[in-house]
């Protein structure tokens, strides 16, 4: 890969970041804080939160395989997102790759930062090829955008193919890995040491069931993580958050067993589903979702939202014609989805 002052905006390069007031003494114990022109009362709602994390990454280190000056923490995974942008593409300059079809905040946050975002169509089996990706790249492409597995297919982007982009390529690969823990796949993030050129996403929304405390991840090297750490808001992460995260982080148990669950319930409503005469095809998935293919998407959706049950109608995504994309809910709402759709 190029040197990383090489990807870097010049003005991120040579950006002197904000130091907040609990920077300045880091290391040291204070009992008596009078510099950050806090509140001094309603503790602890009213001091600032740690700006690093630094609790909260020695846990999530701990049960994520990494080093804790390996992870950036987000307000969800958008914060990530749009901030890979901040930091590597120049606006109307710099372009950037995705596969296609995929998570749709890779292209909002181009638009929004006017950067050039050039889509990549997947195979007929929803795969990437390797050669095809590479080619649409030149010499301002910085980033490249990979979801495995997959939003809105579910299915896990083959490895083996994604070595290949990050090998050949020269600028940084996004890996976002946010329903990685419902797969059997060796996350990417493992991989740290031996591709400096990777980011890898994951959040707490998915498997740990906290997507109401926003909090999204990005694991990379040190030297990106420090990047990340100059642009982000110093305290992007509330007092809240951190505190949810790590009661959450504490009982990694109660998560393996929800896993586990829906695991066992999204295979029993892909079985259902194949059996529907309204459906035509359920697409593989290493998701807690699934992608099924139905005779009228758009008439099966409004249907079911007039019975109070709420899918994702992804008919108008490129490759997902008449397609619905269906959350495995717990036993009694998927239960009450098939009912539904047993009396269309």
């Amino acid at each position: 890969m190029k040197k990383l002052e090489e990807l870097l905006r010049d003005n991120i390069l040579k950006l002197s970041p904000y130091s907040c007031a609990r920077n300045e003494y880091s290391g040291h114990t204070a009992t008596v804080l009078l510099d950050a022109n806090e509140n001094p009362y309603n503790n602890p709602y009213n001091r600032y939160p740690d700006p690093l994390q630094v609790e909260l990454k020695k846990m999530m280190a701990k049960l994520k395989g990494v080093l804790p000056e390996q992870i950036c923490f987000g307000n969800g995974s958008d914060e990530i997102i749009d901030l890979l942008y901040r930091c590597f593409c120049r606006p109307a300059v710099d372009n950037v790759v995705a596969i296609e079809p995929t998570y749709g905040m890779y292209k909002v946050c181009a638009d929004i930062n006017d950067v050039q975002y050039r889509p990549v169509m997947l195979d007929d089996k929803f795969q990437i090829d390797s050669e095809a990706l590479l080619k649409a790249c030149d010499d301002n492409t910085k980033l490249i955008w990979i979801c495995s597995p997959n939003n809105p297919t579910g299915n896990l982007i083959d490895s083996g193919e994604i070595e290949k982009v990050v090998n050949a390529f020269d600028g940084i690969v996004v890996i976002d890995e946010a329903y990685t823990d419902f797969s059997r796949a060796v996350p990417f993030r493992l991989k740290l040491a031996k591709y400096e050129n990777i980011v890898v996403l994951n959040t707490m929304s998915k498997a740990w069931g906290c997507a109401g405390i926003r909090l999204g991840m990005a694991f990379a090297r040190k030297e990106i993580i420090d990047v990340f750490n100059k642009v982000k808001y110093p305290y992007n992460i509330n007092v809240l958050t951190q505190k949810c995260a790590i009661d959450a982080l504490k009982d990694s148990f109660r998560v393996e067993k929800w896993i586990n669950t829906i695991v066992v319930e999204r295979n029993r409503m892909m079985n259902a589903f194949q059996m529907l005469p309204i459906c035509s095809k359920v697409y593989p998935t290493d998701a807690n979702f699934f992608l099924a293919k139905m005779d009228d998407a758009q008439a099966i959706y409004d249907y079911l939202v007039k019975n109070g049950i709420i899918v994702r109608n992804r008919t108008n995504v490129c490759m997902c014609n008449n397609c619905l994309r269906v959350t495995i809910g717990t036993r009694n709402e998927n239960n009450a989805l098939l009912a539904a759709l047993r009396q269309y």
